[in-house]
């Protein structure tokens, strides 16, 4: 076993964009268990934000809008989910599949139109 740290890209696991994603491996994302200071709907879109293509992101928002959950759900501080994507540089397709479900921004942290 190597005693030395990888740094930077070196640890970086690399993207893969050809893979197949079922209906039922997206739905998965919904059993995800929170960490104790983040709502469980707000995870959710969380982690899959982050694991996912705008592409595939948008056919879970689907799912996960149709199970019932909360598109609009908020942290502590007021702020949605829809804020806190919106603050990122390359995230406009995410923000338009958070909006044609139903997402409003709560806090003056999101981005102008």
């Amino acid at each position: 076993m190597s005693s030395e740290k990888k740094r930077g890209a070196e640890r970086t696991q690399k993207a893969v964009r050809d893979e197949e994603w079922s209906d039922e491996r997206l739905a998965g994302f919904l059993e995800l268990l929170p960490p104790d200071d983040i709502p469980a709907d707000y995870n959710c879109l969380l982690r899959a934000y982050r694991g996912m293509t705008a592409e595939l992101f948008g056919r879970f928002v689907k799912i996960y809008v149709d199970s019932g959950r909360d598109i609009n759900v908020t942290l502590a501080n007021g702020s949605t989910f829809l804020d806190h994507v919106s603050r990122h540089r390359k995230s406009g397709d995410y923000v338009d599949v958070l909006i044609a479900h139903g997402a409003e921004p709560r806090t003056s942290l999101a981005k102008p139109a």
